[in-house]
């Protein structure tokens, strides 16, 4: 089963996304043609999921070297800015970084710059639905899953990373069903997750996120099944806001609490979570959900997009390589040096 929609696409020059921030209401797209439409698609979340960023920001490279032409001074610029768009992803920075890398070994080579951005895209669904085969290993017949966030085809380059262990468990004929954290403030699960799941079909219920304490806690939830934005050499990794609370409840009640991730989302340089930027949005998100006032206007906002969960709550990292199971460090270490687990 593959998905119907894409949320990036490459079509005659131009990169074509899907606008996320109308779904569920309408499917509607936004193209980009410069590698500024591409850094603000991702800033204002347009596109959003670390490995669709990451997928997106290739492409914004190559849309760079379009624009600059001869002048390797603006390219540089231009995939500066696109690499700054926002801070906590690693996927972003490393997409970029590939392909920049790509375009100086080749001399500027469009074609070969163009080729490496469509490497990224396809490398990210050959894995996601790799890690998805490797991760249904966790998954009973008949377990009742609890996920945050979106993680599925809209945030990756097709198919899904955490979405796409619980859909491939669909397909298997598990019998699973699906509790869909809603995600304030933005609603990622209740506007995109839900969306997701009923167009594939899977039973499923959406909850306010603070009833998933009262879920766990009554044993109504077998395992929770959750992405990552960026994963630290140690296994810490740093997800939507709520993740770390789900963490500590899961270990508290003795749930099994993963997350599925590709490898291009490890950040091997970076030792531990603590050390992670934490993406800060506009307050507005909470004072006017949907653009309706809900809180006074002059009110302060504390509004992160992520938290950072240690690794002594994660019962495995499932990848396109294996499951990393603890000691994290060490075997994040092993994929570092090309094993598979």
């Amino acid at each position: 089963m593959e998905e119907n929609f894409k949320a990036l696409e490459f079509i005659e020059g131009k990169l074509r996304l899907i606008d996320q921030r109308l779904l569920p209401g309408k499917l509607e797209y936004v193209t980009c043609s410069t590698a500024g439409e591409v850094t603000e698609a991702i800033r204002s979340m347009i596109v959003r999921g670390a490995p669709a960023i990451g997928g997106a920001a290739g492409y914004g490279v190559y849309l760079a070297l379009l624009e600059a032409g001869d002048d390797i001074t603006l390219f540089n610029k231009l995939s500066a800015e696109l690499r700054k768009a926002r801070p906590t992803a690693v996927n972003l920075m490393w997409a970029v970084d590939r392909v920049m890398e790509t375009a100086q070994s080749s001399g500027y080579d469009k074609d070969k710059v163009l080729s490496e951005a469509d490497a990224i895209v396809r490398e990210d669904r050959e894995m996601n639905h790799r890690l998805s085969k490797i991760g249904i290993s966790v998954i009973r017949k008949g377990s009742r899953i609890l996920t945050h966030c979106n993680a599925g085809a809209l945030a990756t380059c097709g198919w899904g990373t955490a979405l796409g262990v619980i859909k491939e468990a669909h397909l298997s004929g598990l019998g699973i069903h699906v509790y869909a954290d809603e995600t304030r403030p933005l609603l990622q699960g209740a506007r995109l997750t839900a969306w997701e799941l009923t167009r594939a079909g899977i039973p499923s219920t959406l909850i306010p996120d603070s009833a998933a304490a009262s879920l766990i806690r009554s044993g109504k939830i077998d395992c929770i099944i959750l992405g990552a934005d960026r994963i630290t050499a140690n296994g810490d990794i740093a997800n939507k806001l709520g993740t770390f609370m789900l963490s500590v409840i899961a270990k508290e009640y003795g749930v099994p609490f993963y997350s599925a991730a590709p490898t291009s989302t490890i950040d091997f340089s970076m030792k531990e979570g603590k050390n992670i930027p934490i993406e800060e949005r506009d307050p507005d998100e909470v004072r006017k959900p949907g653009g309706v006032l809900m809180a006074p206007a002059d009110i302060d906002v504390y509004n992160p997009a992520f938290d950072v969960t240690p690794h002594q709550n994660i019962t495995g990292i499932i990848t396109e390589k294996g499951i990393i199971y603890p000691p994290f460090d060490m075997n994040i270490e092993r994929i570092r040096n090309g094993e598979t687990l």
